[in-house]
């Protein structure tokens, strides 16, 4: 016989009574109106991820013996025909290796200087918005903690109005509901995060 039995005198049927199940969906609808800035930032921070990871993977595609065709056609003589190649694959790596090309002749300095410069500016086109899902990561459990702030104000008001003995009810269903707001926080924040380092 467990406690709740105990105290509800040994009925099963006022056991199931006296437990409300509380469904997750009413539970994030308790956390009042901070829950919507952090719905947003949720679905920003899951789009961006998604939105960078399928644009990286793409960049990192680089057809099939790409790089021994470039060879073969500078080791004979062919500039344009390696440029033309590169102009025709869409990768960071193509871009690159095409600037090099289009610098065939100056000092090798000067070629190697191009090719950083290019890679700098893919590298910046790879990581753009990730900036963005970093500051969400900081944010959301800031707003988690004021909703949670806001409610706990709200609860201590509706016990400063409660004429008599304020019920445990009232104290605990206060809290809790103001809670709730710090753990969606935190969990944005946190899947912010690990997207953000992935």
């Amino acid at each position: 016989m467990n406690f709740l039995q105990v105290t509800t005198g040994g009925d099963p049927e006022m056991v199931i009574d006296s437990v409300k199940t509380i469904s997750v969906l009413d539970l994030l609808f308790k956390g009042g109106w901070v829950m919507i800035p952090l719905f947003l930032l949720a679905f920003v921070a899951i789009y961006i991820f998604f939105e960078r990871m399928l644009t990286i993977k793409a960049a990192s595609k680089i057809p099939v013996h790409f790089t021994e065709q470039i060879r073969e056609r500078v080791l004979g003589g062919d500039i344009n025909g390696a440029r033309l190649l590169c102009s025709e694959n869409e990768s960071p790596i193509a871009r690159m290796i095409e600037k090099g090309l289009s610098r065939i002749g100056n000092p090798l300095k000067n070629i190697e200087v191009s090719i950083e410069n290019v890679g700098k500016i893919e590298i910046y086109r790879l990581e753009k918005n990730l900036s963005l899902l970093a500051t969400i990561s900081g944010v959301a459990p800031m707003i988690g903690f004021l909703g949670t702030v806001t409610g706990m104000i709200q609860a201590f008001i509706a016990i400063a109005q409660e004429e008599g003995s304020v019920s445990p009810k009232l104290l605990s269903s206060g809290i809790y509901e103001a809670m709730i707001t710090t753990a969606v926080g935190l969990f944005v924040g946190l899947l912010s995060y690990l997207g953000y380092n992935y």
